[in-house]
């Protein structure tokens, strides 16, 4: 497998081309991706919009992950760009956490546990012609999806509160827009407590980041 250009990077791992219709996700760290790929196949099986994973043809690598290529922008550059507005940014997260939730556990037993991605952000969400995709599930787990609503919230809750962030109004709008539009789903007790202990061990997170965390959860419960 022949790798092309590299197309982006994120806090954990880099996007390189690999021809007109597939990418290569490669993580810095030796993570074993498997798993990763196990939970897209499954959400992409009950219709939930992922790009297709295809088997790796490289050297073996377990951390790395071929799949589709999308085209289009992150929902966070189309944000930044004026292509979308906050309160449908809220609206479109809200939506695709509501079909994600719909989907049964892959693994659990229990009957009220679902997937749940646990770091679906505006940054995670690819605008492609066909609609939106969410990527990057690295943090995914299984349980009650009021946690992975409270963690979204927590995660747009930060930007509102960073006082450097140049999208800290429209980030507020956005977070406005996502409480309403989830409605009895957030769960704002048990939920928020857990979501606020899992983002805070986020080692991709700088200490600066973690030290938001705390306005951020005040903020969700406030408004």
């Amino acid at each position: 497998m022949v790798i092309g250009e590299l197309l982006g990077s994120g806090r954990s791992a880099d996007v390189y081309a690999i021809d007109g219709d597939r990418v290569l996700r490669r993580y810095r760290a030796p993570i074993d991706v498997r798993r990763e790929a196990a939970v897209m196949a499954h959400v992409a099986r009950h219709g939930f919009p992922v790009p297709d994973v295809y088997p790796s043809s490289g050297d073996g690598r377990a951390h790395d992950l071929v799949m589709r290529r999308l085209s289009g922008p992150t929902m966070l550059r189309a944000l930044a760009d004026g292509e979308i507005s906050p309160a449908e940014a809220g609206r479109v997260t809200a939506r695709l956490m509501r079909r994600l939730h719909a989907i049964p556990a892959r693994i659990s037993g229990d009957p009220r546990d679902r997937v749940l991605h646990m770091d679906l952000h505006p940054d995670n969400v690819m605008l492609t012609p066909g609609g939106p995709f969410v990527i990057d599930w690295p943090n995914s787990m299984e349980g009650p999806p009021g946690v992975d609503c409270a963690m979204s919230a927590v995660i747009v809750a930060q930007v509102v509160v960073d006082e450097e962030s140049e999208l800290a109004v429209p980030a507020r709008e956005m977070l406005l827009t996502l409480l309403d539009e989830l409605g009895a789903a957030m769960d704002y007790g048990d939920g928020l407590d857990r979501a606020k202990i899992r983002r805070a061990e986020d080692e991709a997170l700088s200490a600066r980041e973690v030290g938001l965390i705390d306005a951020a959860v005040s903020l969700v419960r406030e408004l």
